[in-house]
């Protein structure tokens, strides 16, 4: 099969495509897929850089969300046939330790790929492959740390910083979804267009204009004494600079919710914003198979479309992974085989 390999880690330029990579074979429980669409995410920068701590096994197949269709199922696989639509869960709900699809196990950028019975969800009519596979990583976590952790019902004013990537994008469809009012930063022109088109009430440039002050002078500074001013969500996966502003422009009694420190992990903070404004701080770590099950279930009902920037074939994958590190993506990038 034709294939997409990571033999040393360094660089992006470090990824080759493989005409001639061998066929997987199922074992007991597995069954082999042949791949649909994968997407990209940032984790795939870093699996190619190298991680701190993480020995990745060589060579490595990258690509952690995968849908296609069951090709080969091996003995003591039951309730699943040749033909069937699937996605696949980068973690396997029964045991986690196995490690993510695309790291430690081959992952998407592949003709065909090996995976283990558990770790499929079936793909119900009216979802996609390219739909379905831009979920695990970024929608199922957006989802998960809004709805499951969060416990957003909806209706809230909602500031959501880094709207524009994989993460944020599923942050402003999922707020709108719920009859939030979305306040959504970017960093250029081109991001703040596409916000503004996806559903967002506002839009706010970070790069030419201080946020905070931008939600003050739009909604009121936050009242110590009374619960109202400001936002009653801050979406803040960022960290850095941007850590101790979200408490200055969160209401009395509102959340911060986190699921990442994409800006850095170790900020400043100051604690007398948590308890003079009753803050609650939430952390949400990946997803479960329910919320990917759920947002297949909306898209397939019509009530969520994952944004798409680019669909690119497996050949480029590399230009696809350097995207993403550069910041050139606006939604996400699907390599279809």
């Amino acid at each position: 099969m034709r294939a997409v390999c990571l033999h040393e880690q360094g660089g992006i330029e470090n990824l080759t495509l493989e005409e001639n990579y061998a066929d997987p074979k199922p074992g007991e429980g597995q069954v082999v897929i042949r791949v649909k669409a994968t997407s990209l995410n940032y984790h795939d920068v870093f699996t190619c850089r190298g991680m701190p701590g993480i020995k990745i096994p060589m060579p490595m197949i990258i690509g952690l969300d995968v849908s296609g269709e069951i090709s080969e199922v091996g003995a003591g696989v039951d309730g699943w046939n040749a033909g069937d639509r699937v996605l696949v869960n980068p973690l396997d709900p029964t045991d986690p330790s196995k490690g993510l699809m695309g790291e430690m196990l081959p992952g998407g950028t592949a003709e065909y790929c090996l995976v283990d019975a558990t770790r499929m969800i079936t793909i119900p009519e009216g979802c996609s492959y390219e739909q379905a596979a831009a979920l695990p990583v970024a929608y199922g976590t957006a989802h998960r740390m809004m709805m499951t952790n969060g416990g957003m019902k909806g209706g809230e004013r909602v500031l959501i910083l880094g709207a524009s990537g994989g993460v944020g994008s599923c942050c402003v469809l999922l707020a709108k979804a719920m009859g939030c009012e979305v306040i959504a930063c970017g960093s250029t022109e081109d991001k703040l267009k596409a916000l503004t088109e996806w559903g967002a009430d506002h839009v706010i440039n970070y790069k030419d204009e201080d946020f905070m002050k931008a939600i003050w002078t739009k909604f009121g500074k936050p009242h110590r004494r009374k619960f109202e001013g400001g936002v009653d969500v801050v979406i803040n996966f960022t960290g850095g600079d941007t850590w101790v502003p979200s408490f200055k422009v969160t209401r009395r009694g509102g959340k911060i919710l986190t699921c990442g420190a994409t800006a850095g992990f170790d900020p400043k903070t100051d604690l007398r914003y948590v308890w003079t404004f009753e803050l609650k701080i939430l952390g949400s770590n990946s997803w479960l198979a329910e919320d990917l099950e759920t947002l297949m279930t909306m898209i397939s009902e019509g009530k969520l479309s994952p944004i798409i920037d680019t669909v690119l074939p497996l050949e480029k994958t590399a230009e696809g992974v350097k995207m993403l590190e550069d910041r050139e993506v606006i939604g996400k990038i699907i390599i279809t085989p």
